[in-house]
């Protein structure tokens, strides 16, 4: 940085700028876990010197954050792929069920962005579409923040709902499907040369929640890439082409991905499994009744306080799929 041209490229340096602020953040966090650590020694050594019982509730609590704070920690050390430190562009699809899978998307929406929210991450809308007569039918959020994909990537695939749904009058369960697609919000210009033949280019009306030019001109950018069937949308930016712009950008980043699958032949662990929208394809259920339980069935990992999921606590499940993926690669660790 004290290099006389180093801001000669506007680029490069501030990507070296957000290099040294990530690295100064995992720096941060360390001396942090030290300064809990310490806390947590000092308040025993406390409880023994004075025989005092009333520290052990005290203590436990600070045990448990701590313990919490490292795992986490060591969970971001196995973010080391390539587009892992991107952010997220995370797309949900309302899919078998009717007005009750359109619910069942606003409420993962709402469910990502209380995640965004506690993990102090900042939310963008690109595209929304209401359902017909309630929830969501499909939308299109960014998130932005550190490590944003390497969490994020572990939500791909299909989420069951199982639950008395408000929606029926016979008042019976009911069980409703949303698609997740995850890709990497990649920054750099990617070397992808995009045929004007091989692409449809809509426009419509932006719908949903927006700003302020929202429902009042034909803004929004849907681009369909007819040889792969990719399909990307854009109505957030302010203008036609802005919206355009970020639409292409999407559309290179999936044609960049699709690429590298094929000559990895690895397409399910970059892509994801994104299959019917439906029965037996589903990575994570959701079950209200007859008793409740959250259950991912890629890790076996489940938990009984589906409200506490809704809210946004999915990390205990990225967590242990990242885990998984890592024991997967890595059979002798």
């Amino acid at each position: 940085m004290e290099a006389p041209d180093f801001w000669d490229s506007m680029e490069k340096s501030q990507a070296y700028m957000k290099e040294l602020k990530n690295l100064k953040d995992v720096i941060e966090r360390y001396h942090r876990l030290e300064q809990e650590y310490e806390d947590v020694q000092i308040l025993i050594q406390m409880g023994y010197e004075e025989n005092d019982e009333s520290l052990i509730s005290e203590i436990e609590e600070a045990l448990e954050a701590f313990t919490e704070d490292l795992d986490d920690l060591r969970i971001s050390t196995l973010l080391s792929d390539e587009y892992d430190r991107d952010n997220a562009i995370l797309t949900l699809h309302a899919g078998a069920g009717g007005t009750e899978s359109c619910d069942w998307a606003s409420m993962l929406f709402r469910m990502y962005q209380k995640w965004a929210d506690k993990k102090g991450f900042s939310t963008e809308i690109l595209d929304y579409l209401d359902g017909e007569e309630a929830g969501i039918k499909s939308v299109t959020l960014q998130v932005n923040g550190e490590n944003a994909f390497g969490y994020l990537k572990s939500e791909r695939g299909v989420h069951r709902l199982v639950r008395i749904s408000p929606f029926n009058a016979a008042g019976k369960r009911q069980t409703s499907f949303v698609s997740c697609d995850v890709m990497p919000d990649i920054e750099e210009d990617l070397d992808i040369e995009v045929n004007d033949d091989d692409i449809r280019i809509d426009t419509y009306r932006s719908s949903g929640a927006g700003g302020q030019h929202v429902n009042k001109t034909s803004s929004a950018i849907r681009i369909t890439h007819l040889p792969s069937g990719i399909v990307v949308q854009c109505q957030n930016e302010r203008s036609q082409l802005q919206n355009k712009d970020k639409a292409m950008k999407m559309l290179k980043a999936k044609l960049f991905l699709l690429k590298k699958q094929e000559n990895q032949m690895k397409e399910s662990d970059i892509r994801g499994e994104i299959k019917e929208i439906g029965w037996g394809s589903q990575i994570r259920s959701y079950v209200m009744q007859p008793y409740t339980m959250v259950k991912d069935h890629r890790t076996n990992e489940e938990v009984g306080n589906v409200a506490n999921v809704l809210d946004g606590g999915i990390d205990v499940f990225i967590n242990a799929y990242l885990k998984w993926v890592s024991i997967k690669n890595n059979p002798s660790v």
